[in-house]
């Protein structure tokens, strides 16, 4: 068969590609940027050289282009292209880490207008993934590495972090919910406070068209099984900052992964991802990794 056939349906290439059906299907219908062939049921079929566009357009998306940006690159790259995309990407990433800086900066000072327009500009400039994990994330680090170095006091920590929960919050409230996809519940494991890394994740899944059940700080570990029950749902994400709460998180995952063996549960946050790797092998399958690419990864082997 040739790369010029139809012969994978929408669902093979969401699993294939890591990417839900309906977010194929808007991004096909408002840019038109490939058109698949119909079988005598009305089903799409996608053909190899469709694959290989929609693996370029993730990428770019991945990268921090949204997708309107990514589908113009595309229409433009048929005349030595590459070369000035590279360089742009280039520009973007040292962008984006002044940007992040220069947030820091202003949250470190208790200067909330600076804060508020700095990060504003960014949401202005890049995707909203882009900047919770490339523009916020690093800040999450580098405060939590001043704090514990003492250089920063718990009052500039509550204060940078407050801001930004805030921000993030209002938006991930404000993006549109589509309740035919898969439901992801989000949630920090028992005892942690920690909550602006499954903030960010969270936010992710939703731009990605997961139906997103954000609950914030730790519940209850009893509390969390009535909620797999009330709702349903295909994923449970839970995150850990804090080593001394593995154990108990891990608990939690597998109690729910035997009474629900149908259930994928996902364990992220800086406690996991530092941990050593004879320590991370035997909860391996749970850990969804620390950026856009191993999440995208770990869900395109769990759907």
């Amino acid at each position: 068969m040739s790369s010029t056939q139809g012969k994978y349906n929408i669902k093979a290439v969401s699993t294939m590609l890591g990417i839900q059906s309906g977010t194929l299907r808007a991004w096909e219908r408002r840019y038109k940027m490939i058109r698949p062939t119909r079988n005598e049921a009305g089903h799409r079929l996608y053909t190899d050289e469709h694959i290989k566009v929609l693996k370029w357009l993730i990428d770019k998306v991945n990268r921090g282009f949204t997708i309107s940006q990514a589908v113009s690159l595309l229409e433009n790259n048929q005349n030595n292209q590459s070369n000035v995309e590279e360089e742009n990407v280039s520009s973007k990433e040292s962008h984006i880490e002044a940007m992040s800086d220069e947030l820091l900066d202003a949250l470190l000072q208790f200067n909330e207008r600076d804060a508020q327009m700095k990060l504003d500009h960014a949401f202005s400039l890049f995707s909203p993934e882009k900047v919770a994990i490339d523009v916020v994330g690093p800040i999450l680090v580098k405060i939590g590495n001043l704090w514990e170095a003492n250089e920063i006091s718990s009052v500039h920590e509550h204060f940078a972090s407050n801001f930004l929960r805030s921000r993030l919050g209002m938006m991930l409230i404000s993006m549109p919910v589509n309740h035919m996809q898969p439901k992801a519940v989000c949630v920090c494991g028992p005892n942690e406070k920690h909550e602006l890394g499954i903030l960010i994740f969270s936010l992710y899944l939703k731009r990605q068209g997961y139906d997103v059940v954000y609950l914030g700080q730790s519940i209850a570990p009893g509390d969390v099984e009535v909620i797999v029950n009330e709702l349903k749902p295909s994923y449970l994400f839970m995150s850990c900052t804090m080593k001394k709460n593995i154990p108990a998180t891990v608990h939690i995952a597998d109690a729910l992964k035997e009474r629900y063996p149908d259930l994928a549960i996902g364990l992220g946050g800086y406690a996991l991802d530092t941990l050593p790797p004879k320590d991370k092998e035997p909860i391996q399958p749970y850990i969804i990794g620390s950026n856009s690419s191993d999440w995208s990864e770990w869900l395109s082997n769990h759907s």
